[in-house]
């Protein structure tokens, strides 16, 4: 006798029933790799998201983290280097430039730790090793040679700084950053200005720094004539804004 054939349709290997099958299996596997990713240490939203903090003034991204740390650390260098170039420049320009470079940092510096105390973020205390080497190569340079290496090294440092704080402006979503990348913007655009109206500034080297992303040289930069000014030269004052009154 013939065997029976099997009923169409019927049974887990039946077309309907192996299609149902692949899919439950599916579906069962997407559910499972969706819970074992998201539930993986240092996977969450927040950490895929460029390490960011949450804050009850908004989220603390990588990039705002790295911005507190730069002003941080460029009050740390070029405040003494301002106060410096105030005895040392030899020029009316330069000493103007070192003045501006105290005042503007002094201001942001106090900001900077006050905004971090809120954030609850550790700030550094003591300059990079390469600030600390640009801090000794104006250390060890004299007379009209000073003055170009302080001009063209702080204003390479600050070109830097100033893209730095248009990105973090452009893209923050916590109003305090925000606040203070306003602050930042000012005071180095003030700063920029004075650096180059002293007449030392190479700005092809900033050009190709700029380019390359290449540190500031310590090595002295092409010579450059002393700029023809009048004695009583002076720039307008710093138009950063000062600190709110308590």
């Amino acid at each position: 006798m013939r065997p029976r054939p099997p009923v169409k349709g019927r049974g887990i290997v039946s077309g309907t029933g192996l299609i149902v099958t692949c899919l439950t299996a599916t579906l069962a596997a997407l559910v499972l790799s969706l819970w074992s990713y998201t539930d993986r240490p240092g996977t969450g939203p927040d950490a895929l998201s460029a390490q960011t903090l949450r804050t009850s003034y908004g989220p603390l991204s990588a990039l705002d983290q790295d911005f507190l740390v730069k002003v941080r650390l460029a009050g740390l260098w070029e405040l003494p280097a301002g106060r410096q170039a105030q005895t040392k420049g030899t020029t009316p320009a330069v000493r103007t430039a070192g003045r501006h470079l105290v005042e503007g940092h002094r201001f942001l510096d106090e900001r900077v730790r006050g905004v971090a105390a809120r954030l609850n973020l550790a700030l550094p205390d003591a300059p990079s090793d390469q600030q600390k080497q640009w801090l000794a190569t104006l250390d060890a340079a004299q007379g009209a040679e000073y003055d170009r290496q302080f001009a063209n090294i702080l204003r390479l440092a600050h070109g830097r700084v100033f893209s730095v704080v248009a990105q973090v402006r452009a893209s923050t979503r916590n109003s305090l950053v925000r606040d203070l990348a306003d602050d930042a913007n000012t005071t180095v655009l003030d700063h920029i200005k004075v650096l180059e109206a002293t007449g030392y500034v190479d700005f092809d080297a900033v050009a190709r720094d700029m380019a390359t992303a290449s540190t500031p040289p310590t090595a002295a930069p092409p010579p450059v004539s002393p700029p023809a000014r009048d004695p009583a030269f002076t720039l307008p004052p710093p138009t950063f804004r000062p600190p709110p009154e308590q």
